[in-house]
């Protein structure tokens, strides 16, 4: 949410959403640009008409939700309450079991909260888990113990505009190979970046706004 673009175009996306009639929904955080008092009515208006999955809606919080310098913790708190009353579980270094999967939610790398021990620490590899981590930076660190599964972020937008083999994409990561879509961790572990559906300026181009759907089945 803010005032660089017609967010109107959020609430159609989730229209055309809902007619997948999703089992689980997950929403990767940024919620907001700057989390001020009016973006934060605006965004009341929009999860109103937010994509809940039939089984469960699990979300996390990404720096953006933190206000000014990634630090405002009562902008995240603020910002998570909104999206609880929507109907979303907010995870945060938390975890949570729905109807077979268990989701695991990072607090975003640039926030103060950031403690993904807190959860990594005493997850059950054995259950088939999904984590939620926001800035994808975050899976080069040293706080993964032993876990092999999905990781499902956003924070890149895919760069918004590139020229594919052409021009770099400009992407707030340290990791040059964390831009968009589906990357193999040669670990076991497997990073799905989504490209969002919002942005900070309304430009795009060669990087379309994205919604992704995944099919799970049971091996």
């Amino acid at each position: 949410m803010g005032d660089r673009f017609d967010w109107n175009f959020l609430i159609d996306s989730f229209q055309k959403a809902k007619k997948y009639s999703p089992d689980f929904v997950v929403y990767t955080g940024d919620f907001v640009n700057h989390g001020n008092a009016e973006e934060r009515e605006d965004l009341k208006k929009v999860l109103h008409h937010a994509v809940l999955g039939k089984l469960g809606t699990f979300g996390i919080l990404g720096n953006h939700d933190y206000g000014t310098d990634w630090s405002e913790a009562d902008v995240a708190e603020n910002v998570c309450r909104i999206a609880e009353n929507s109907g979303m579980k907010m995870l945060r270094n938390d975890q949570e079991e729905s109807h077979g999967l268990h989701f695991i939610g990072f607090e975003d790398l640039w926030s103060p909260n950031f403690a993904p021990e807190t959860v990594m620490g005493n997850y059950d590899p054995s259950k088939a888990n999904i984590i939620l981590c926001h800035n994808p930076d975050a899976c080069d660190l040293n706080i993964w113990n032993g876990y092999r599964g999905w990781i499902l972020s956003g924070h890149t937008h895919g760069g918004q505009c590139r020229i594919p083999g052409i021009i770099t994409p400009l992407v707030p990561v340290k990791n040059r190979n964390y831009i968009s879509g589906e990357v193999n961790l040669q670990d076991g572990r497997m990073l799905y970046i989504n490209r969002a559906l919002g942005h900070s300026f309304q430009v795009r181009f060669m990087v379309r706004p994205e919604i992704t759907v995944f099919t799970l089945t049971q091996s």
